[in-house]
Protein backbone atom coordinates (compact mmCIF):
# COMPACT_ATOMS: atom_id res chain seq x y z
CA UNK A 1 0.00 0.00 0.00
CA UNK A 2 2.95 2.35 -0.25
CA UNK A 3 1.27 3.68 -3.38
CA UNK A 4 -0.47 6.22 -1.16
CA UNK A 5 2.76 8.06 -0.57
CA UNK A 6 3.81 7.64 -4.18
CA UNK A 7 0.78 9.49 -5.47
CA UNK A 8 2.21 12.99 -5.37
CA UNK A 9 5.56 11.94 -6.75
CA UNK A 10 3.96 9.93 -9.52
CA UNK A 11 1.66 12.81 -10.43
CA UNK A 12 4.47 15.25 -10.91
CA UNK A 13 6.24 12.87 -13.29
CA UNK A 14 3.20 11.96 -15.36
CA UNK A 15 1.02 15.08 -15.20
CA UNK A 16 1.67 16.28 -18.72
CA UNK A 17 1.07 12.83 -20.20
CA UNK A 18 -2.11 12.20 -18.24
CA UNK A 19 -3.46 15.64 -19.19
CA UNK A 20 -3.29 14.64 -22.82
CA UNK A 21 -4.42 11.07 -22.67
CA UNK A 22 -6.30 10.81 -19.37
CA UNK A 23 -5.65 8.04 -16.87
CA UNK A 24 -5.89 4.54 -18.26
CA UNK A 25 -6.94 1.68 -16.04
CA UNK A 26 -4.46 -0.83 -14.66
CA UNK A 27 -1.05 0.87 -14.79
CA UNK A 28 1.54 -1.86 -14.63
CA UNK A 29 3.81 -0.11 -12.15
CA UNK A 30 4.07 -1.51 -8.66
CA UNK A 31 5.60 0.70 -6.05
CA UNK A 32 7.32 -2.29 -4.50
CA UNK A 33 8.44 -3.99 -7.68
CA UNK A 34 8.14 -1.09 -10.06
CA UNK A 35 8.32 -2.36 -13.56
CA UNK A 36 7.88 -0.82 -16.98
CA UNK A 37 7.13 -3.86 -19.13
CA UNK A 38 7.71 -3.27 -22.80
CA UNK A 39 4.56 -4.41 -24.55
CA UNK A 40 5.39 -6.44 -27.61
CA UNK A 41 4.01 -4.14 -30.27
CA UNK A 42 4.38 -4.60 -33.99
CA UNK A 43 3.55 -1.38 -35.78
CA UNK A 44 2.79 -1.58 -39.44
CA UNK A 45 5.03 0.18 -41.89
CA UNK A 46 2.23 2.00 -43.61
CA UNK A 47 3.07 4.69 -46.10
CA UNK A 48 -0.43 6.17 -45.97
CA UNK A 49 -0.67 9.85 -45.19
CA UNK A 50 -2.61 10.50 -42.01
CA UNK A 51 -5.49 12.93 -41.83
CA UNK A 52 -6.51 15.09 -38.88
CA UNK A 53 -9.59 12.86 -38.60
CA UNK A 54 -7.35 9.78 -38.23
CA UNK A 55 -5.34 11.55 -35.58
CA UNK A 56 -8.42 12.57 -33.58
CA UNK A 57 -9.77 9.02 -33.87
CA UNK A 58 -6.49 7.62 -32.53
CA UNK A 59 -6.65 9.95 -29.52
CA UNK A 60 -10.20 8.83 -28.82
CA UNK A 61 -9.29 5.14 -29.16
CA UNK A 62 -6.46 5.60 -26.66
CA UNK A 63 -8.84 7.06 -24.09
CA UNK A 64 -11.13 4.03 -24.38
CA UNK A 65 -8.58 1.24 -24.07
CA UNK A 66 -9.65 -1.10 -21.28
CA UNK A 67 -6.10 -2.09 -20.43
CA UNK A 68 -3.09 0.12 -19.75
CA UNK A 69 -0.07 -0.34 -22.03
CA UNK A 70 2.28 0.77 -19.27
CA UNK A 71 4.34 3.89 -18.72
CA UNK A 72 7.02 3.04 -21.25
CA UNK A 73 4.50 2.93 -24.08
CA UNK A 74 2.63 5.97 -22.78
CA UNK A 75 5.82 8.01 -22.70
CA UNK A 76 6.52 6.95 -26.28
CA UNK A 77 3.02 8.01 -27.28
CA UNK A 78 3.52 11.36 -25.60
CA UNK A 79 6.78 11.92 -27.48
CA UNK A 80 5.11 11.07 -30.80
CA UNK A 81 2.12 13.26 -29.98
CA UNK A 82 4.37 16.28 -29.49
CA UNK A 83 5.97 15.89 -32.93
CA UNK A 84 3.80 16.82 -35.90
CA UNK A 85 6.07 14.81 -38.18
CA UNK A 86 5.59 11.68 -36.06
CA UNK A 87 1.81 11.62 -35.90
CA UNK A 88 1.53 8.81 -38.44
CA UNK A 89 3.62 6.65 -36.09
CA UNK A 90 1.36 7.75 -33.23
CA UNK A 91 -1.70 6.57 -35.17
CA UNK A 92 -0.03 3.26 -36.02
CA UNK A 93 1.04 2.67 -32.43
CA UNK A 94 -2.46 3.33 -31.10
CA UNK A 95 -3.86 1.03 -33.78
CA UNK A 96 -1.52 -1.75 -32.70
CA UNK A 97 -2.58 -1.28 -29.07
CA UNK A 98 -6.25 -1.59 -30.04
CA UNK A 99 -5.52 -4.70 -32.12
CA UNK A 100 -3.45 -6.24 -29.33
CA UNK A 101 -6.20 -5.67 -26.80
CA UNK A 102 -8.87 -7.09 -29.10
CA UNK A 103 -6.86 -10.24 -29.80
CA UNK A 104 -6.28 -10.83 -26.10
CA UNK A 105 -9.87 -10.43 -25.01
CA UNK A 106 -10.97 -13.78 -23.65
CA UNK A 107 -14.26 -15.13 -22.40
CA UNK A 108 -14.58 -16.16 -18.79
CA UNK A 109 -13.06 -19.66 -18.54
CA UNK A 110 -15.54 -22.52 -18.00
CA UNK A 111 -16.36 -22.97 -14.33
CA UNK A 112 -15.29 -19.46 -13.32
CA UNK A 113 -17.68 -17.46 -11.21
CA UNK A 114 -19.01 -14.36 -13.00
CA UNK A 115 -18.72 -10.82 -11.74
CA UNK A 116 -14.95 -10.54 -11.28
CA UNK A 117 -12.80 -8.24 -13.41
CA UNK A 118 -9.35 -8.81 -11.92
CA UNK A 119 -9.68 -12.39 -10.69
CA UNK A 120 -10.70 -15.80 -11.93
CA UNK A 121 -12.61 -17.55 -9.16
CA UNK A 122 -13.82 -21.12 -9.51
CA UNK A 123 -14.75 -24.08 -7.33
CA UNK A 124 -13.94 -27.60 -8.45
CA UNK A 125 -12.99 -30.83 -6.68
CA UNK A 126 -13.76 -29.19 -3.31
CA UNK A 127 -11.19 -26.45 -4.00
CA UNK A 128 -12.01 -22.75 -4.38
CA UNK A 129 -9.31 -21.31 -6.60
CA UNK A 130 -8.69 -17.55 -6.61
CA UNK A 131 -6.41 -16.50 -9.48
CA UNK A 132 -4.90 -13.02 -9.68
CA UNK A 133 -5.72 -12.30 -13.30
CA UNK A 134 -3.92 -9.23 -14.62
CA UNK A 135 -1.01 -10.97 -16.34
CA UNK A 136 -0.29 -8.09 -18.76
CA UNK A 137 0.71 -5.97 -15.75
CA UNK A 138 2.29 -8.83 -13.78
CA UNK A 139 -0.83 -9.13 -11.60
CA UNK A 140 -0.27 -5.72 -10.02
CA UNK A 141 -2.88 -5.21 -7.30
CA UNK A 142 -5.19 -2.29 -8.06
CA UNK A 143 -8.09 -1.06 -5.93
CA UNK A 144 -10.53 -3.27 -7.81
CA UNK A 145 -8.40 -6.34 -7.13
CA UNK A 146 -8.20 -5.49 -3.42
CA UNK A 147 -11.98 -5.31 -3.17
CA UNK A 148 -12.47 -8.42 -5.29
CA UNK A 149 -10.03 -10.49 -3.23
CA UNK A 150 -11.96 -9.45 -0.11
CA UNK A 151 -15.22 -10.48 -1.82
CA UNK A 152 -13.75 -13.77 -3.05
CA UNK A 153 -12.48 -14.65 0.44
CA UNK A 154 -15.89 -13.88 1.93
CA UNK A 155 -17.60 -16.14 -0.61
CA UNK A 156 -15.03 -18.92 -0.19
CA UNK A 157 -15.45 -18.83 3.59
CA UNK A 158 -19.14 -19.64 3.16
CA UNK A 159 -19.13 -22.06 0.23
CA UNK A 160 -18.94 -25.86 0.35
CA UNK A 161 -15.28 -26.13 -0.65
CA UNK A 162 -12.75 -27.73 1.67
CA UNK A 163 -9.67 -25.59 0.94
CA UNK A 164 -9.01 -22.25 -0.74
CA UNK A 165 -6.05 -21.57 -3.00
CA UNK A 166 -4.60 -18.23 -4.13
CA UNK A 167 -2.31 -18.11 -7.16
CA UNK A 168 -1.40 -15.90 -10.13
CA UNK A 169 -1.98 -16.07 -13.87
CA UNK A 170 1.14 -15.81 -16.02
CA UNK A 171 4.80 -15.54 -15.09
CA UNK A 172 4.28 -13.51 -11.90
CA UNK A 173 2.45 -14.31 -8.69
CA UNK A 174 2.12 -10.54 -8.25
CA UNK A 175 4.35 -7.50 -8.62
CA UNK A 176 2.70 -5.64 -5.73
CA UNK A 177 0.67 -2.47 -5.71
CA UNK A 178 -0.59 -0.77 -8.85
CA UNK A 179 0.24 2.93 -8.77
CA UNK A 180 -2.73 3.84 -10.92
CA UNK A 181 -4.80 3.49 -7.74
CA UNK A 182 -3.50 6.87 -6.69
CA UNK A 183 -2.77 8.87 -9.84
CA UNK A 184 -5.67 11.29 -9.36
CA UNK A 185 -5.79 13.11 -6.05
CA UNK A 186 -9.34 13.41 -4.64
CA UNK A 187 -10.71 16.63 -3.22
CA UNK A 188 -9.22 15.79 0.17
CA UNK A 189 -5.73 15.52 -1.31
CA UNK A 190 -3.04 13.14 -0.21
CA UNK A 191 -4.44 12.94 3.33
CA UNK A 192 -7.66 11.45 1.96
CA UNK A 193 -5.72 8.94 -0.14
CA UNK A 194 -3.69 7.89 2.90
CA UNK A 195 -6.77 7.50 5.12
CA UNK A 196 -8.63 5.44 2.51
CA UNK A 197 -5.57 3.32 1.73
CA UNK A 198 -5.03 2.50 5.40
CA UNK A 199 -8.68 1.48 5.84
CA UNK A 200 -8.57 -0.71 2.76
CA UNK A 201 -5.31 -2.32 3.82
CA UNK A 202 -6.60 -3.05 7.32
CA UNK A 203 -9.79 -4.64 5.96
CA UNK A 204 -7.83 -6.63 3.37
CA UNK A 205 -5.40 -8.10 5.93
CA UNK A 206 -8.20 -8.80 8.43
CA UNK A 207 -9.86 -11.09 5.88
CA UNK A 208 -6.73 -13.24 5.77
CA UNK A 209 -6.49 -13.29 9.58
CA UNK A 210 -10.11 -14.39 9.94
CA UNK A 211 -10.32 -16.84 7.04
CA UNK A 212 -11.72 -20.07 8.56
CA UNK A 213 -10.60 -22.75 6.09
CA UNK A 214 -7.13 -23.95 5.12
CA UNK A 215 -5.67 -21.20 2.93
CA UNK A 216 -2.90 -22.17 0.53
CA UNK A 217 -0.71 -19.97 -1.68
CA UNK A 218 0.56 -21.44 -4.95
CA UNK A 219 3.33 -18.99 -5.78
CA UNK A 220 3.87 -19.39 -9.51
CA UNK A 221 6.54 -16.68 -9.93
CA UNK A 222 8.05 -13.54 -8.38
CA UNK A 223 6.11 -11.98 -5.52
CA UNK A 224 6.54 -8.43 -4.24
CA UNK A 225 5.16 -6.32 -1.41
CA UNK A 226 1.68 -6.92 0.01
CA UNK A 227 1.32 -10.37 -1.56
CA UNK A 228 4.49 -11.41 0.30
CA UNK A 229 3.72 -9.85 3.68
CA UNK A 230 0.36 -11.63 3.99
CA UNK A 231 1.97 -15.04 3.37
CA UNK A 232 2.55 -15.36 7.10
CA UNK A 233 -1.24 -15.62 7.44
CA UNK A 234 -1.51 -18.56 5.02
CA UNK A 235 -1.46 -22.16 6.22
CA UNK A 236 0.71 -23.57 3.42
CA UNK A 237 2.86 -21.89 0.76
CA UNK A 238 4.04 -23.89 -2.25
CA UNK A 239 6.39 -22.18 -4.69
CA UNK A 240 8.04 -22.79 -8.03
CA UNK A 241 11.82 -22.55 -7.99
CA UNK A 242 11.45 -19.43 -10.19
CA UNK A 243 9.72 -17.54 -7.40
CA UNK A 244 11.36 -14.72 -5.46
CA UNK A 245 10.09 -12.85 -2.40
CA UNK A 246 10.78 -9.14 -1.96
CA UNK A 247 9.56 -6.51 0.54
CA UNK A 248 11.56 -3.33 -0.13
CA UNK A 249 9.75 -1.05 2.31
CA UNK A 250 12.65 0.80 3.87
CA UNK A 251 14.20 1.87 0.58
CA UNK A 252 10.94 3.75 -0.03
CA UNK A 253 10.78 5.30 3.43
CA UNK A 254 8.03 3.01 4.68
CA UNK A 255 7.37 0.25 7.21
CA UNK A 256 6.09 -3.38 7.19
CA UNK A 257 2.47 -4.39 6.62
CA UNK A 258 0.30 -7.51 6.46
CA UNK A 259 1.25 -8.47 10.05
CA UNK A 260 4.76 -9.25 8.76
CA UNK A 261 6.34 -7.26 11.61
CA UNK A 262 5.02 -10.04 13.87
CA UNK A 263 4.71 -13.14 11.67
CA UNK A 264 8.07 -12.93 9.88
CA UNK A 265 10.26 -12.81 13.01
CA UNK A 266 8.18 -15.65 14.43
CA UNK A 267 8.59 -17.74 11.27
CA UNK A 268 12.19 -16.92 10.30
CA UNK A 269 13.72 -15.65 13.49
CA UNK A 270 14.43 -11.99 14.20
CA UNK A 271 17.75 -11.83 12.34
CA UNK A 272 16.49 -13.26 9.03
CA UNK A 273 13.25 -11.27 9.19
CA UNK A 274 15.28 -8.11 9.82
CA UNK A 275 17.38 -8.75 6.73
CA UNK A 276 14.23 -9.01 4.64
CA UNK A 277 11.98 -6.35 6.18
CA UNK A 278 14.57 -3.72 7.10
CA UNK A 279 17.36 -4.26 4.60
CA UNK A 280 15.32 -5.19 1.51
CA UNK A 281 16.84 -8.63 0.96
CA UNK A 282 15.13 -10.48 -1.87
CA UNK A 283 14.76 -14.18 -1.08
CA UNK A 284 14.95 -16.95 -3.62
CA UNK A 285 12.38 -19.70 -3.30
CA UNK A 286 15.03 -21.99 -1.79
CA UNK A 287 16.00 -19.36 0.79
CA UNK A 288 12.38 -18.66 1.67
CA UNK A 289 11.85 -22.39 2.17
CA UNK A 290 14.95 -22.86 4.34
CA UNK A 291 13.81 -19.93 6.51
CA UNK A 292 10.31 -21.35 6.94
CA UNK A 293 8.31 -18.83 4.94
CA UNK A 294 7.66 -21.32 2.12
CA UNK A 295 6.49 -24.86 2.85
CA UNK A 296 8.02 -26.56 -0.20
CA UNK A 297 9.65 -25.65 -3.50
CA UNK A 298 9.04 -27.54 -6.75
CA UNK A 299 10.88 -27.56 -10.10
CA UNK A 300 9.10 -25.15 -12.42
CA UNK A 301 8.54 -27.78 -15.13
CA UNK A 302 6.55 -30.01 -12.76
CA UNK A 303 5.25 -27.36 -10.34
CA UNK A 304 1.60 -27.20 -11.39
CA UNK A 305 1.14 -30.95 -11.78
CA UNK A 306 2.76 -31.86 -8.45
CA UNK A 307 1.07 -29.13 -6.45
CA UNK A 308 -2.45 -29.66 -7.75
CA UNK A 309 -2.21 -33.42 -7.32
CA UNK A 310 -1.39 -32.81 -3.68
CA UNK A 311 -4.09 -30.18 -3.22
CA UNK A 312 -6.77 -32.47 -4.62
CA UNK A 313 -5.78 -35.06 -2.02
CA UNK A 314 -6.04 -32.45 0.75
CA UNK A 315 -9.47 -31.44 -0.53
CA UNK A 316 -10.77 -34.98 0.01
CA UNK A 317 -10.31 -34.67 3.79
CA UNK A 318 -13.27 -33.98 6.12
CA UNK A 319 -14.16 -30.31 5.81
CA UNK A 320 -15.37 -29.59 9.33
CA UNK A 321 -12.45 -31.38 10.92
CA UNK A 322 -10.05 -29.17 8.96
CA UNK A 323 -11.88 -25.99 10.01
CA UNK A 324 -11.91 -26.97 13.67
CA UNK A 325 -8.26 -28.00 13.61
CA UNK A 326 -7.20 -24.75 11.95
CA UNK A 327 -9.05 -22.82 14.62
CA UNK A 328 -7.09 -24.68 17.31
CA UNK A 329 -3.80 -23.81 15.59
CA UNK A 330 -4.57 -20.25 14.56
CA UNK A 331 -7.37 -19.05 16.82
CA UNK A 332 -5.24 -18.29 19.83
CA UNK A 333 -3.34 -15.58 17.91
CA UNK A 334 -6.22 -13.85 16.13
CA UNK A 335 -6.54 -11.08 18.69
CA UNK A 336 -2.81 -10.42 18.55
CA UNK A 337 -2.78 -10.36 14.75
CA UNK A 338 -5.64 -7.85 14.59
CA UNK A 339 -3.75 -5.66 17.05
CA UNK A 340 -0.58 -5.87 14.95
CA UNK A 341 -2.51 -5.08 11.76
CA UNK A 342 -3.98 -1.95 13.35
CA UNK A 343 -0.59 -0.78 14.61
CA UNK A 344 1.07 -1.34 11.22
CA UNK A 345 -1.65 0.63 9.41
CA UNK A 346 -1.34 3.55 11.82
CA UNK A 347 2.42 3.55 11.38
CA UNK A 348 2.06 3.46 7.60
CA UNK A 349 -0.26 6.47 7.61
CA UNK A 350 2.47 8.49 9.30
CA UNK A 351 5.12 7.12 6.95
CA UNK A 352 3.12 7.84 3.78
CA UNK A 353 2.79 11.50 4.75
CA UNK A 354 6.40 11.93 5.86
CA UNK A 355 8.96 13.97 3.93
CA UNK A 356 11.35 11.03 4.13
CA UNK A 357 8.93 8.75 2.33
CA UNK A 358 7.96 11.36 -0.26
CA UNK A 359 11.59 12.17 -1.01
CA UNK A 360 12.54 8.50 -1.31
CA UNK A 361 9.73 7.74 -3.75
CA UNK A 362 10.25 10.92 -5.78
CA UNK A 363 13.93 10.04 -6.12
CA UNK A 364 12.99 6.51 -7.14
CA UNK A 365 10.69 7.73 -9.91
CA UNK A 366 13.20 10.26 -11.17
CA UNK A 367 15.76 7.49 -11.58
CA UNK A 368 13.23 5.31 -13.39
CA UNK A 369 12.19 8.11 -15.72
CA UNK A 370 15.77 8.40 -16.95
CA UNK A 371 16.01 4.72 -17.93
Amino acid sequence: MSSAAAAAAFQFLTRSLLRLHRPLCGVSNSVYGLHFPALQLHTTKSTMQFSQEDFEKAKDQLKHLKGDPGNEVKLKLYALFKQDSARQKYIELVSSLVSSESSQMQETPPGSKPGYETLEVSTKDNITKIVLNRPKVKNAVNQKMYSEIIEALEEAAKDDSVITVLTGNGDYYSSGNDLNNFVNLPAGGLEEIVENAAKQLKDFVNHFIDFPKPLIAVVNGPAVGIVVTVLGLFDIIYATNRATFHTPFISLGQSPEGCSSYTFPKIMGVSKATEMLLFNKKLTAAEACSQGLVTEVFPDHSFQKEVWTRLKAYASLPRNSLVISKQLIRGIEKEKLHEVNSQECECLKERWLSDECMNAITSFFQKKSKL
